[in-house]
């Protein structure tokens, strides 16, 4: 009993089989984040604030605020877009046409740097299909202009959030829509009361996705509009190679942790929203 005792003792914990995942995360993660965190706070071989100070002022405060303005707006409009597509294809019948718009925007959600870029130039660039044929120049229509990128944007975007909140949406159960109408509701009435309260956690959950997915975009904004519209990844890889000032990379570094805060704030909203809607849905 002792000998069985001691051998239960010793046995080892599961968290072992998670030590290969955290020497990956140190690894991959924490090495860079250290060095990154050391390259802001460095200032001509000392420690300071500059570079930080830097970054949040002059162009690179613009292009901080045109990241955010740009992710929040369109974060927003494919959140709106993405619940009606999903809402359309969850209540269907059609069983091919789920599949289909499903498996669709599990591809279209990861379509995106330059191949995107270059199929939205050749469709709606200042030459392209649809911008000739239609006669969208003559309009004032630019592909390379804040609103342009921001529909190109919305291409992985809006099937990221049918993905999001699709399940969502299945989860609704149809015995509280039956007790709604049962009780005299009114199908605005349950939506109000039951299902928007229900979803809304899903919601902003898929909201905040869309946000940092958009924040966090390149190289669709790089080999499409490059510097006609000022973005914070745009700012960092200028900085980095020297292309207007030499000597920023430490604040090219500076930006990099503006952007690992913000996503550090989004994934501090994201996940409690996730695990309030598993509650509910589950």
């Amino acid at each position: 009993m002792a000998d069985k005792a001691v051998t239960k003792h010793r046995r080892p914990g599961p968290w072992l089989a998670a030590v290969p995942l955290l020497l990956f995360v140190a690894l991959a993660f924490g090495l860079p984040a250290i060095a990154m965190l050391d390259g802001a706070l460095t200032v001509n071989g000392s420690y300071g604030l500059a570079n930080l100070d830097a970054s949040v002022h002059g162009a690179y405060r613009t292009a901080l605020l045109g990241s955010l303005k740009l992710a929040a707006t369109t974060a927003a409009i494919g959140s709106v877009l993405g619940l009606l597509l999903a809402q359309a294809v969850v209540t269907s019948r059609g069983k091919v046409l789920r599949e289909s718009v499903l498996t669709a925007s599990g591809v279209l959600a990861n379509f995106g740097g330059v191949p995107l870029a270059f199929a939205f130039v050749a469709t709606l660039g200042n030459a392209g299909v649809l911008t000739t044929r239609l006669g969208l120049g003559d309009h004032g229509w630019s592909l390379y202009s804040f609103w342009g990128l921001a529909i190109t944007y919305l291409y992985f975007l809006i099937p990221l959030m049918v993905l999001t909140v699709a399940p969502a949406l299945d989860g609704l159960r149809p015995q509280w829509r039956e007790a709604a109408l049962n009780s005299g509701a009114s199908t605005w009435q349950y939506w109000r009361h039951v299902g928007i309260p229900v979803l809304l956690p899903t919601l902003l959950g898929g909201f905040v996705l869309l946000f940092g997915s958009a924040f966090a975009a390149y190289a669709t904004a790089a080999a499409m509009v490059g510097s006609s519209v000022p973005l914070v990844t745009l700012q960092i890889a200028d900085a980095l190679s020297g292309n207007v000032l030499l000597g920023q990379e430490n604040v090219a570094l500076a930006l990099s942790l503006d952007m690992v805060m913000v996503a550090a704030l989004v994934m501090a909203v994201h996940l409690p929203l996730t695990r309030r809607s598993a509650r509910w849905l589950a």
